[in-house]
């Protein structure tokens, strides 16, 4: 029996390799209770963006369906993550100079100076996802983290804003709608994943996130609680993939293997006379490769994705006060060793990071993998906004299709008499042909 819970949220995770839906609630003891999981390969996203409607539309109903077997829920809202190459991210000041400084500072003024955010002026197609404040200055007095209370005539905010394309989150809106769901907001999903595996130590300390997916590399930076900057790297597990598949001759899926089960990401650290055989190609002799080249290969790619890192550590000025290092994530955290390398080509501290801390008692090996950091995440995200009361529906401009316009002889007649032709010009058969011909190669509403 299908039951529906009012605490139930879902959270609906689209990445390049995978869609996964996990439906949860939290528990009283605050930990997140796993009621159902789906997850299929996803064929339809390329480096986190929709390229295909249809099958990421089949894709998000076959793992839906899946969680709510395995749950024996229903639910219609789920709680979407976006990421990307198109997401950019600015800073930007705010000020408020409020008529009554007897009067508190309260969460209406934050409010006012965040709405006045979403009033830039952006590049054609951009919109903006996240308003994040930084730190407040109450009439001169700077580096205020919480200014609720206080008083004061002039309020000023530094903000970090995040951009993404309108029509990656349209497509998203579209995809989701098309399967038979509702969104109830769109969350970044380095945001996500942060919430999943980092504790508010590390964020209290300076740490970069560093979320190794199929077909991107998500980076958060936290210094002092804070969100300092977010990025979006256009490099992930697949270009290993392809690097292998290339440089060892073999097929993709064969590739894909390697990397799972004899993959390193230190050539150091693997012996050099193992010897992996693969089954050769209807009856070929089978193909021998060397656990040492392919570790190379891997090592190679993946110093290639921690150099962006280091780039965007440096391009966001937090490098020196990042005191808990990286913590890594995401599917592309499964490869062995990779923090050993993490560390010696960064010169910093590195774990891999799991949403295992975040989960209740009884959950499955399979959920508390680094695979799984973003849904958890969007699901914190979504009970967090629910229990809140501001949950922040994003409102996507639909693109509606406009039906075909009916055709009936009268009407076609009464506009033929208007026009001034006759049924003996050719005949009613041919003026009809004629003028839905017109009607079918006139310029399309602008508006589809």
């Amino acid at each position: 029996m299908e039951t529906r819970n009012s605490d139930l949220v879902v959270a609906l995770d689209i990445g390049t390799t995978k869609v996964c839906a996990v439906a949860g609630r939290k528990d009283k003891y605050g930990k997140l209770e796993i009621l159902g999981v789906g997850k299929v390969n996803s064929e339809g996203v390329l480096r986190g963006v929709v390229s295909n409607i249809e099958k990421t539309v089949n894709a998000i109903s076959e793992a839906c369906e899946n969680a709510k077997r395995n749950g024996k829920v229903d639910f219609d809202w789920v709680h979407v993550g976006i990421a990307g190459q198109h997401i950019k991210t600015m800073q930007h000041r705010g000020i408020l100079t409020r008529e009554n400084n007897t009067h508190e500072i309260s969460q209406a003024d934050i409010e006012r100076l965040k709405a006045d955010m979403f009033k830039l002026v952006l590049p054609p197609g951009d919109r903006i996802l996240h308003v994040i404040p930084q730190e407040y200055t109450v009439d001169n007095e700077q580096g205020i983290l919480d200014p609720i209370g206080m008083s004061g005539v002039r309020l000023e905010a530094n903000f970090h804003i995040i951009t993404g394309q309108v029509s990656a989150s349209q497509n998203i809106y579209r995809c989701v709608e098309r399967a038979g769901l509702k969104v109830a907001d769109m969350t970044l999903e380095p945001i996500a994943s942060a919430l999943a595996v980092l504790s508010e130590e590390e964020k209290e300390a300076g740490v970069a996130l560093v979320d190794i997916g199929g077909g991107t590399t998500d980076i958060t930076i936290f210094q002092d609680g804070i969100i300092r900057h977010t990025a979006v790297i256009p490099l992930g597990g697949n270009v290993i993939t392809r690097d292998i598949k290339e440089g060892c001759s073999v097929m993709a899926p064969q590739a894909e293997k390697l990397k799972v089960k004899f993959g390193s990401a230190l050539a150091s650290e693997v012996f050099d006379n193992r010897i992996i055989t693969i089954p050769g190609l209807r009856g070929r002799d089978p193909k021998e490769i060397s656990e040492k080249n392919l570790a190379r290969i891997i090592q190679s790619r993946v110093e290639d994705i921690l150099d962006y890192v280091i780039f965007e550590i440096r391009n966001s000025g937090f490098e020196r006060k990042l005191i808990a290092g990286l913590v890594l994530t995401g599917g592309g955290s499964l490869l062995r060793h990779i923090e050993n390398l993490a560390e010696l080509h960064t010169g910093m501290p590195t774990r891999i990071g799991s949403p295992v801390e975040q989960l209740a008692h009884g959950y499955t090996e399979q959920i508390s993998s680094p695979i799984f950091s973003t849904a958890i995440g969007l699901l914190m995200k979504g009970i967090e906004e629910r229990a809140s009361g501001r949950l922040e529906v994003q409102e996507v401009p639909k693109v509606q299709e406009t039906p075909a316009p009916k055709i009936s002889q009268p009407q076609v007649e009464n506009e033929l008499e208007e026009a001034g032709e006759s049924p003996a010009n050719g005949g009613w058969m041919d003026q009809i042909f004629k003028k839905t011909k017109q009607w079918f190669e006139a310029e399309p509403d602008a508006d589809l």
